[in-house]
């Protein structure tokens, strides 16, 4: 394959775990996209990301680490996803440890990638020193043509691999996109109609970016194959599999998601792994880049305190919220194979009913500060109700970027009975007009007669007058308080 959906070529890194290929991923991409540290097989999902060079773009896929004649459930996973990298490869870089001579693993995995037939280049790394640059003669056992000895972590030899690479590997085809222009929807009561209905802030971005999210093992990676129709996320019922943040382009109707299936956030007692413990801290940065978050809850488990703490950081850091309910036919379908009540029919038969509404009624009692959150529920290991997400995202995105003009704020405000918000009556304020300052998330500056903290009855008064009126669905609404001058 010579170019990839993206119309970009396809630069595998491929090698037995631990010598460095998620830091050459690194250094060629620019970002510290994978996790990097001294355990074999930290890099676990394939992981992609886009890289210029001489004035022409690649895409890099960092594969898991490789052990061929590893037979154990994961290594076997990772090297599976590996093969399917390979099939995207426009060229391959294979990458061994330049401090030892090769192991039978590297000969067999060199064996290998020769198989492919693609371009096939050694990067030797790990050599930090020009005394160190001249390879020993094992390396050529390799039987590959084309050696680079490189440092990955200081840059040394990287700029002579990669223009070795552009030789070879095909020219970006090219792609012209426009962004849209999103159009409101009536999504509810009191929206779109009239006068007052908000207009959606023209040219929309052409992708909307949406971060997967949720404490481990509660179906995030399969989630995301479900939604991608694809093999991408190691799955399995280790908790911890996914410990990279992996992303995956899907385009409909003309719209372009990328999806990002963050590592599981644990709480801090029990993330003793160095890797585990940085997958938690990038996983609130791919939150804090995305436009929308899906937070996904285990059915059979309901919400508990790790769940919380997961959407207030979702909630704070002004993230639309899709909330969805995974392994819902758990619960539905009651007893396990063995004719003994499961788990999922305990929590139906007392804090979970099994029925929708009343899981939901909990589900929005647990979760009180998400009321905007549109809940689905899903199977995501069948792929039942996941179509109904992308309806969801486009609807949360549009939202989230709608505008409410300042005349139809200003007739808002005149209708609204400020009386009826429970504030006590030295925290009052005399409200005098309000504007929306901006969107993705909405927020609104109210104008008043002093310099006060608005009393967090007026904020929540506020907030409920305006989704009744204008929607905002799915996305927090951010009120602020100025005094006139």
């Amino acid at each position: 394959m010579a170019a990839t959906e993206t119309g970009l070529p396809t630069l595998a890194i491929v090698g037995r775990p631990n010598v460095g290929k998620s830091t050459l991923f690194n250094r060629i991409v620019g970002s510290r996209r994978a996790i990097v540290g001294d355990e074999p097989g930290i890099t676990r999902d394939r992981l992609y990301g886009e890289a210029e060079w001489r004035g022409r773009r690649l895409r890099i896929v960092d594969t898991g680490g490789i052990i061929p004649e590893d037979r154990e459930f994961i290594p076997s996973e990772i090297y599976r996803q590996a093969r399917v990298a390979l099939e995207e490869a426009a060229a391959i870089v294979m990458v061994v440890d330049g401090r030892s001579e090769p192991a039978a693993p590297d000969l067999e995995l060199a064996r290998l990638m020769r198989k492919t037939g693609r371009p096939l280049f050694l990067a030797v790394n790990k050599v930090d020193t020009a005394k160190q640059a001249s390879l020993p003669d094992e390396f050529h056992g390799l039987g590959i043509r084309d050696m680079f000895p490189v440092s990955a972590e200081h840059g040394r030899g990287v700029d002579d691999l990669l223009d070795a690479i552009l030789e070879v590997v095909p020219e970006a085809k090219e792609q012209t996109t426009e962004d849209t222009e999103v159009t409101e929807e009536a999504t509810g009561p009191g929206i779109g109609e009239g006068e007052d209905a908000a207009d959606s802030e023209v040219a929309a971005p052409h992708e909307t970016k949406v971060a997967i999210i949720g404490h481990p093992n509660v179906g995030k990676s399969t989630l995301l194959n479900a939604l991608t129709s694809s093999d991408r996320a190691i799955v399995s019922p280790i908790p911890g599999t996914t410990r990279d943040a992996v992303d995956e382009i899907v385009e409909r109707n003309g719209r372009q998601f990328r999806f990002i299936d963050t590592a599981g956030i644990r709480r801090k007692g029990k993330t003793h792994l160095m890797a585990e413990k940085l997958s938690v801290v990038m996983a609130r940065k791919h939150l804090e880049g995305a436009d929308i978050a899906l937070l996904v809850i285990d059915a059979t488990e309901g919400v508990n305190q790790l769940d919380a703490a997961i959407a207030g950081y979702a909630h704070e850091s002004g993230r639309s919220i899709i909330i969805v309910v995974n392994k819902w036919d758990l619960v539905t379908n009651g007893e396990q194979k063995t004719g003994r009540p499961s788990k999922a029919s305990r929590i139906r038969e007392s804090k979970h009913p099994g029925d929708r509404a009343a899981y939901e009624e909990r589900l929005r009692y647990d979760l009180k500060f998400l009321s905007y959150a549109p809940v689905v529920f899903v199977a995501a290991n069948t792929g039942k109700g996941v179509e109904k997400i992308f309806s969801l995202i486009e609807e949360v995105a549009t939202e989230r970027r709608k505008r409410v003009t300042t005349s139809q704020m200003n007739r808002f405000i005149e209708r609204v009975d400020f009386e009826r918000a429970s504030v006590p009556m030295r925290q009052r304020v005399k409200i005098l007009y309000m504007t929306q300052a901006s969107v993705a998330p909405p927020t609104f500056v109210l104008f008043t007669n002093r310099a006060v903290k608005l009393h967090f009855s007026y904020q929540r008064f506020l907030e409920n007058q305006i989704r009744q009126v204008f929607g905002f669905v799915g996305t927090p609404i951010w009120i602020k308080n100025r005094a006139r001058n």
